[in-house]
């Protein structure tokens, strides 16, 4: 594990947080689950495994049970899958009452409820909190236009795949995150024209490096995807706006920062995506960025300003940040599927442990994206690196292994069409880079060396 010294302010804070508790049941007997999407399926699994025989009730904003998130941006949209692919196989029997297409609107810390549309509550004795994240918003943008899209749900999916199937022949994509560039990549494989619009230098940077991203920023150039980055949109125009038809058949003007204008048939936002914390405001949890918990997944309420943990309530999936020990003591989110679905496991374990047994939740995340026949891999946090090196392999061949370190300290690694030698570099990560990796020699290891 790495032993990194937590700056004093967080220090602190933990340190309170692991000293206050609230009153709880020891044993739930009815466990709410806020969110019916991976973290909270799994979560509900694995208290039915460990023998939990109370009544658990799911409250989902979405009227379908939960699904596959993945394939909206891969398999749906290069049409090579079916809607039908989305369906999530369920491992135990969970007897569970589903209250899907009904938003929580709020929550009663003291009193143990969730408060729901026309003075509705429900009771629990435990609350697992799973209620992911939605679309982050860019300004200025149309919220509701038959011509802007996002890429979040099934009902997105949906009314994007109609939308494409109506004569569309270019579509502008802003966002160089994994979605955006799974977007493109799926519509250009349809023969589709992609321009794709972001303001960083090189795409999917901020997860995988600057120096990987460029790798896959020449792969988007040599398969024709239009690329605009280092802009930002500061002004839109749709065929359905009042203010703005001057241009007979364009369906969207987006105008850039740096002069240029781009009209498309569609656009699709893809710029993040926010956790859904809305509802809880008011409630005294800590939500700035997502529900904090401590390392065992257990929110943190605000009790009368010093933070506390509450032993009947934890959080888990893409809403939750979490000081992840095995990186360091800094709350983050992790918004990767793998990571999710064990999410959930932790925090039902942890509801029904206590904040005083349950083991930190301590994952290596995983996650993937494939591109123009690329099957990018990735593994622990790349995004957290200060240096990026290559340990086997070729870059000109997109065939490589590339492992990335803070301070000296391995803290990821990404595979590009060579996730089985990936595995061998996971167990590296919380090690310290004092020696050559295998298979590689300096002159091919001082090829990549900055991210």
């Amino acid at each position: 594990m790495i032993r990194h010294r937590p700056s004093p302010d967080i220090a602190h804070a933990l340190a309170k947080v692991g000293r206050a508790r609230l009153e709880h049941r020891p044993r739930p007997r009815t466990v709410v689950v806020a969110g019916a999407g991976i973290a909270g399926l799994r979560a509900a699994e694995r208290l039915r495994e460990r023998g939990f025989d109370g009544s658990i009730v799911f409250v989902g904003e979405e009227p379908h049970k939960p699904y596959n998130r993945t394939p909206l941006s891969k398999q749906l949209l290069a049409r090579t899958g079916r809607l039908g692919d989305l369906k999530l196989p369920v491992y135990r029997e969970l007897d569970a009452t589903w209250r899907l297409g009904t938003r929580a609107l709020g929550l009663d810390v003291q009193r143990s409820r969730l408060l729901l549309a026309r003075g509705e509550e429900v009771e629990y004795d435990g609350l697992v909190i799973a209620t992911g994240v939605e679309s982050r918003h860019l300004p200025g943008a149309p919220l509701w236009s038959d011509y802007v899209w996002s890429l979040r749900d099934m009902a997105d999916g949906r009314g994007l795949g109609r939308r494409l199937a109506d004569g569309t022949r270019h579509i502008a994509v802003i966002g160089t995150g994994f979605i955006g560039c799974e977007i493109a990549s799926s519509l250009r494989g349809r023969g589709l024209d992609v321009t794709l619009i972001g303001r960083g230098n090189a795409l999917m940077s901020g997860a995988v490096g600057a120096r990987v991203g460029g790798l896959m920023t020449r792969l988007h150039r040599r398969n024709r995807v239009g690329l605009l980055l280092g802009a930002n949109p500061v002004r839109w125009a749709t065929a359905d706006s009042k203010t703005d038809r001057s241009r007979p058949g364009v369906g969207v003007s987006i105008w850039l920062d740096d002069g240029c204008r781009v009209d498309a048939d569609v656009a699709v936002v893809a710029v993040g995506a926010l956790p859904a914390v809305r509802w809880l405001q008011g409630s005294g949890l800590d939500i700035s960025d997502g529900v904090l918990t401590g390392p065992t997944t257990h929110a943190v309420h605000m009790d009368g300003g010093s933070p506390a943990v509450v032993p009947s309530i934890v959080a888990a999936g893409d809403v939750a940040r979490w000081p992840n020990l095995l990186f360091d003591r800094i709350p983050r989110r992790v918004e990767h599927w793998i990571t999710a679905s064990e999410h959930g496991q932790a925090a039902a374990d942890a509801l029904l442990l206590g904040p005083e047994v349950a083991p930190p939740f301590t994952p290596v995340p995983r996650f993937w994206t494939e591109q123009f026949g690329v099957r990018l891999q990735g593994v622990g946090r790349p995004g957290l690196a200060d240096t990026c090196r290559l340990a086997e392999g070729s870059p000109k061949a997109l065939e490589f292994v590339a492992v990335y370190t803070r301070k000296g300290i391995v803290v990821g690694a990404v595979s590009a069409n060579a996730g089985a030698r990936l595995l061998e570099y996971t167990d590296l990560i919380g090690w310290p880079l004092d020696a050559p990796f295998p298979a590689a020699t300096p002159a091919i290891g001082d090829r990549l060396t900055t991210v």
